[in-house]
């Protein structure tokens, strides 16, 4: 009965949401819970926290604080409405668990709420704050009042506008409390000066976050009979000492940063001026951006009628900003800078600076209320939501478009908050960790499933902000300077927009900008362009990112535009033009490698332009552009400029083929899977071959003192190459007749790590990362092997994973006869005559799990992830190569480093049914088409489907899927297919049958 009633207790902790039901059972076992650990009100509120275990942890140690503990549990089940605040607040926030802690008795600052503690300004935080005593007292306090906002915010007492609102307020008595207290530190400088503290950004906007930094401007004057330069000097003084109350880190935390940087001249300029110096700067030398940060202004302490005045005084010149010249363009660059500044690794994890993140919101209605505000006073509010809501009552934003950005933004400021308020800690990424995400979305109310309906509403509400941001940030009306003029154009200004937005052109008036600077004025080229561009327009509409498609066009015809052949190519040949259009628009990665090499775009005319060369043929002109260069760094450039232009036949080739054109329908995907793999192995061999000469000769001249060859290994050794692959690889050296092995050994070592110095050079080409982990030993064991070496290695030592990877060994570079000589050694390692033992077939399923367990990256999708994913590139290589090791040492067709040829062969031998071969080969072609659609779209490489809607889209088109259908057919269907390839797998590689 005891193990049931443990059972019990353990299922309901699972049912209410405990990760850890053990240790929630061990606590809740402490005497101080025995009348209440059994209270379904109590784990029911547990329950419905955001995180359980850390409300649980955290009432466990406010309990161990308190003096009288049974008085807080007594009331803790008495009250509902403490209950869920206190309970509330510690599931979703580690840091102000820690605050109460600290200190125990400000617990009942949520035990009662009176009608008019509902929603306090500040005036009510100022009587809360205000009798701080020292800086101490007042971290204190503010952390205290700070608990009550967040139990609000948490149990949906406050909204995000209300608590956004609330948070400002008591930034504002903050502020004001710290002022008073460096004002009693010297009164004399007191005396000498009136002070005044404008809130800028959100604390001047009322909207500002749990953890931010506190924006401010400073103004004074001087006190009756104190000269202007000792006032200022005093209320620099003054100033300072605020703003170290606010910053200094303690035993008691820290409030938050005061930033004053936006002030005149920035970090540059005196922190205090007077309300004339700040006008004198602002009608002479304030930039844009200034007068945009001003939209925010308001007096939040100190002399509220200077703070007044100063308002008063600035407003008509934030409301005349518009006027300026450049205007639009300059605030256009802000963001763009901002996107641009973003690391690259956290674009995907941004709120608030990313792509379709909280900037873009606010970006756009500052710039409409500029645009607008002048001529219409309502517009002029520094909230963003009330700002929003004002240009939709006037009717500059549709109202449909304005509660789709009012819904995003209070999403993403809402999920900003729930981030910062766990550590307390100023932060707009979406963490990583899935148990953190797990916290967010239930906090947010995805009880089921939440991590991935939190990832499902923010992906939505980003592609929602990303659209409606690009409609109106960039929408003509703003610029009008921006119309075409072009003589002869077939479009006017007004039809030339129409088109482009029914066209889907995200940004019609960059796109107008475009084609003004493309086709203005009376020369030929414009006058050839003007023939294009209708044209290519309808191409450019046709991919899934049609204003990508014009600007890459633009960047290309400005580095070729003087070239007398670029511009009659696209004109006679017309292939050359669509070709040229569809690779444009299709993504990154062929459009950066053309940007490298401009000149590459005569292929797209070329009728057998886009076929793969010949390894032997690139290898040929590899190794007479090392001959020629000056020195080794010379020779590496000199393999890598053709290795880009390469790239760029193989992937051109293969995005046009993919998309189809006119003349041309779709290419078959294996047979393009099949072709693009050994294009790029053939590639990365030449390079290599380039590189491995090139070192030779820096030291040794034309001959190394010892043989020398590079074995491909994993997809290089498999001519399965996909557009972002290492080079993995092995190195062997063999002595040539009189040398000593010591001396062979040294030099093979010298020109393997010189090879590898020489291709990690930087370089703004897609990098060639040589991998020789494969090697004997991994990373422990030594670079390079003699033959000799190897043979001794694997007679005594070789494991069961060497066996397997040497399953896809193959010479790639070097020594024709050493790289014969090697496989032939290897041939009874990775083909055993006996085939595989019991123990060596547990070790290689053990290693496959411990594989699907650790390498997975945390927080992926295993139905989605094309390497290590369910059914995915791991699963079927593991599967067919365990049948070569089987089976190859009878069936010599099995002999082959190709994935899809050795499935092939076996089903030939009668190994696998055809039916199992068949679904294997699907989902690996599948897998191997998803990873290289990421890289061609993203530029990067990657295992996963993109998170950003239209990179997504472009992965879609890619893979055949209209953009109408959308991107959830896609998903869909690999799942199904890569599911069907996991049961397979299962039953083959693991034996589920058995």
């Amino acid at each position: 009965m005891q193990g049931g009633r443990r059972d019990s207790r353990h299922g309901q902790l699972v049912r209410r949401g405990f990760t850890e039901p053990a240790t929630a059972e061990r606590l809740l076992s402490a005497q101080e819970f025995d009348e209440v650990r059994a209270d379904t009100q109590l784990l029911d509120a547990f329950g419905a926290t955001a995180d359980p275990d850390l409300a649980l942890h955290g009432l466990v140690r406010l309990v161990e604080a308190q003096e009288d503990p049974q008085r807080l549990l007594d009331t803790l089940l008495a009250s509902k409405p403490l209950r869920d605040r206190l309970l509330g607040v510690l599931g979703v926030s580690e840091a102000l668990g820690d605050h109460l802690a600290r200190h125990p008795d400000d617990w009942q600052a949520l035990a009662t709420y009176e009608r008019r503690d509902l929603h306090p300004g500040v005036e009510e935080f100022e009587a809360a704050v205000r009798p701080a005593t020292d800086p101490d007292d007042l971290r204190h306090r503010y952390r205290r009042a700070l608990l009550s906002i967040a139990a609000r915010d948490v149990c949906g007492t406050s909204d995000l506008a209300q608590t956004a609102g609330e948070l400002a307020d008591l930034a504002a008595a903050t502020l004001r409390a710290a002022l008073s207290l460096a004002s009693a530190e010297a009164p004399e400088d007191a005396a000498a000066c009136r002070i005044a503290v404008i809130g800028m950004g959100k604390c001047g906007g009322c909207e500002l976050n749990y953890v931010s930094d506190v924006d401010v401007i400073f103004v004074a004057e001087p006190a009756d009979g104190t000269e202007e330069a000792a006032a200022l000097q005093a209320a620099g003084r003054i100033a300072a000492r605020l703003m170290r109350i606010c910053s200094d880190t303690t035993a008691e935390g820290t409030i938050w940063p005061v930033d004053a940087n936006l002030r005149p001249e920035g970090r540059n300029g005196p922190l205090v001026r007077t309300l004339y110096s700040h006008l004198a700067y602002l009608n002479r030398w304030a930039k844009t951006w200034e007068f945009q940060a001003l939209l925010k202004a308001r007096p939040v302490a100190g002399d509220m009628a200077l703070g007044e005045a100063y308002a008063e005084a600035v407003a008509p010149l934030v409301w005349q900003a518009s006027e300026r010249e450049n205007f639009v363009p300059d605030v256009q660059q802000m963001r763009r800078r901002v996107v641009e500044n973003i690391p690259a690794a956290q674009v995907d994890r941004e709120l608030k600076l990313g792509p379709g993140g909280l900037r873009d919101v606010e970006f756009a209605v500052q710039l409409l209320q500029l645009v607008h505000g002048r001529t219409d006073a309502a517009l002029r509010s520094p909230t963003t939501l009330a700002a929003l809501d004002a240009l939709a009552t006037g009717g500059y934003v549709g109202r449909q478009d304005a509660a789709a950005l009012d819904s995003a933004y209070r999403f993403l400021r809402t999920l900003e908050h729930r981030i910062q308020l766990h550590k307390m800690r100023r932060t707009h990424l979406m963490p990583e960790d899935e148990a953190d995400q797990r916290r967010l979305g239930r906090s947010l109310g995805y009880r089921s499933d939440s991590v991935n309906e939190l990832h499902k509403t923010w992906r939505k509400h980003a592609a929602a902000v990303r659209r409606l941001h690009e409609k109106l940030f960039y929408r003509p009306l703003l610029d009008a300077v921006a119309q075409l003029d072009v003589g002869e154009a077939r479009l006017s200004p007004r039809a030339a927009r129409q088109r482009l937005e029914a066209l889907g052109y995200a940004d019609p008036a960059g796109a107008l900008r475009h084609l003004e600077a493309l086709a203005s004025g009376v020369s030929r080229k414009a006058a050839i362009q003007r023939t294009l561009l209708p044209v290519l327009l309808g191409w450019f509409a046709d991919s899934a990112d049609p204003d990508a498609g014009l600007l890459n066009f633009r960047k290309v015809s400005d580095a070729l535009g003087t070239t007398p052949w670029y511009l009659r190519l696209l004109r006679d040949e017309g292939a050359a033009a669509e070709n040229l259009a569809r690779v444009l628009s299709a993504g990154r990665l062929a459009p950066d490698l053309l940007m490298r090499a401009p000149e590459a775009v005569a292929l797209l005319g070329d009728e057998g332009g886009l076929r793969p060369r010949a390894r032997e043929a690139l290898t040929q002109e590899v190794l007479a552009a090392v001959g020629r260069a000056a020195d080794a760094e010379s020779a590496v450039a000199a393999a890598r400029g053709v290795r880009r232009r390469e790239m760029f036949r193989t992937a051109a080739g293969d995005l046009i083929g993919a998309y189809g054109t006119e003349e041309l329908p779709t290419e078959d995907p294996a047979a393009a899977v099949d072709r693009i793999g050994a294009a790029l192995t053939g590639i990365n061999a030449a390079t290599l071959a380039g590189a491995l000469r090139a070192a030779v000769r820096s030291r040794w001249g034309d001959e190394l003192p010892t043989r020398f060859a590079v074995i491909g290994m994993g997809r290089f050794g498999g001519h399965e190459l996909s557009y972002g692959s290492d080079a993995d690889v092995l190195f062997v050296h063999e002595p040539r007749e009189g040398v000593s092995e010591e001396e062979a050994g040294k030099a093979a070592l010298a020109v393997a790590t010189e090879l590898r110095r020489l291709l990690q050079l930087p370089s703004s080409d897609p990098p060639l990362v040589v991998d020789a982990d494969l090697r004997p030993e991994g990373r422990s064991g030594p670079l390079v092997r003699s033959l000799e070496s190897y043979a001794g290695y694997y007679r005594r030592w070789a494991a069961a994973w060497e066996s397997q990877a040497l399953l896809r060994a193959d010479p790639v570079a070097g020594d024709e006869d050493l790289g014969r000589r090697f496989t032939e050694l290897i041939a009874p390692v990775r083909y055993p005559a006996d085939g595989l033992s019991e123990d060596s077939l547990r070790e290689i399923r053990r290693l496959k799990a411990r594989m699907e367990s650790e390498r997975m990256p945390r927080g992926a999708d295993s139905t989605t992830h094309a390497k290590l994913g369910r059914g995915g590139l791991a699963d079927v290589e593991w599967t067919v190569q365990l049948l070569q090791l089987q089976h190859a040492a009878g069936a010599e067709d099995l002999r082959t480093t190709r994935t899809r040829a050795a499935l092939a062969a076996a089903r030939e031998a009668e190994l696998i049914d055809p039916e199992d071969a068949e679904t294997l080969d699907e989902a690996w072609l599948l897998a191997t088409r998803v990873r290289n659609a990421v890289m061609l779209v993203r530029g990067r490489a990657g295992d996963t489907f993109p998170s950003d809607a239209r990179e997504l889209g472009a992965v879609g088109r890619y893979l055949g899927y209209p953009e109408a259908s959308g991107s959830g057919e896609m998903l869909d269907d690999y799942r199904r297919v890569t599911r069907r390839a996991r049961a397979v797998a299962e039953r083959l590689f693991y034996g589920a049958a058995d």
